[in-house]
């Protein structure tokens, strides 16, 4: 129920317009955020990367409905990927990108135009020397975004792709790109979703997580394991072994500021840990979403949104 909640809440006018008015709540931000810039997310991307750590950047927005917010959007991508150039981090930084954001809302060719911004992305991530994931959002895009990705793969192999195991189709598309040879980033899923397409319990999400990477594990793709749970940690390196992959066949991901120490100490025994790393202004549905996930700082967040009195 609470993460219910808190879902909804991702999608409140009011809510976010307190978060973002409240320095109190910068406070929390600043753990799971580079900041409001690509200089600043390179920056620590340098500093994750010096610590043995990989690194998607991910500059945040969505749901773009305006062409020229889409053309913007895309355009920050491409810069980024310049600087990240620029820092001679290539070899140990990729980016992400939510299609949403490049314009796949649009009323008309939403799309054909995503597709396009996404074509321009991918093409200069190829040039610097590095590669590009989408990142896949609630269920009514995931056709779409699959869509997308496949047209995109024919020009760029590399791209890769998120796959939410709290959707009941999920295994079954994890399937096809596990023969396709396709790079999946196996998340759980931070979309309230209806109970028709997704598992609402705890424990039907984690069944099919498992399921979700047996298949990634024994198919021909490249499986990136994206989570903080303890047990699918330990579940997914013995999928891994069982499979006979190396280390470097697959890899972690986290995101930034969940269980760092965590994910020092996998990289520190010689698994590939990539930190999802966010930047930019639009940071509360991502917030909000990380307050679903993991509630710990769910007071501290409540409490910023709450306008201190005056003595």
């Amino acid at each position: 129920m609470l993460r219910r909640l808190l879902l909804a809440a991702a999608g409140n006018d009011q809510l976010r317009g307190l978060a973002e008015t409240s320095p109190v709540s910068r406070t929390v931000v600043d753990r799971y955020l580079a900041g409001d810039t690509a200089t600043e997310a390179v920056q620590v991307a340098a500093r994750l990367v010096g610590d043995g750590l990989t690194v998607t950047l991910d500059h945040l927005g969505e749901d773009t409905t305006d062409h020229a917010a889409a053309v913007a959007a895309t355009a920050e991508v491409v810069g980024a990927l310049g600087q990240v150039a620029d820092a001679g981090l290539t070899g140990s930084v990729e980016v992400s990108v939510k299609l949403s954001a490049l314009g796949q809302a649009l009323p008309q060719d939403g799309e054909a135009v995503a597709l396009e911004h996404a074509r321009q992305i991918c093409a200069t991530a190829r040039n610097v020397g590095t590669t590009v994931t989408l990142d896949m959002e609630d269920h009514t895009t995931t056709d779409s975004t699959l869509r997308v990705l496949r047209s995109l793969r024919e020009d760029y192999p590399d791209v890769g792709v998120a796959i939410q195991a709290c959707l009941r189709r999920s295994e079954a598309d994890c399937q096809a790109l596990a023969a396709e040879g396709a790079r999946v980033r196996l998340c759980k899923g931070a979309y309230a979703e209806p109970p028709d397409v997704a598992y609402s319990e705890r424990g039907g999400v984690d069944r099919s997580y498992v399921r979700c990477a047996k298949v990634l594990m024994s198919g021909s793709g490249y499986p990136m394991i994206a989570t903080h749970d303890a047990r699918l940690i330990e579940i997914a390196a013995a999928l891994a072994a069982r499979a006979r992959r190396s280390q470097q066949g697959w890899e972690y991901q986290m995101l930034h500021g969940v269980r760092p120490a965590e994910q020092r100490r996998l990289a520190a025994v010689g698994h590939r840990v990539r930190i999802y790393l966010p930047y930019g202004h639009d940071w509360y549905p991502y917030m909000v979403r990380r307050m679903a996930e993991r509630p710990a700082n769910l007071a501290l967040f409540l409490r910023s949104l709450v306008p201190e009195r005056s003595a």
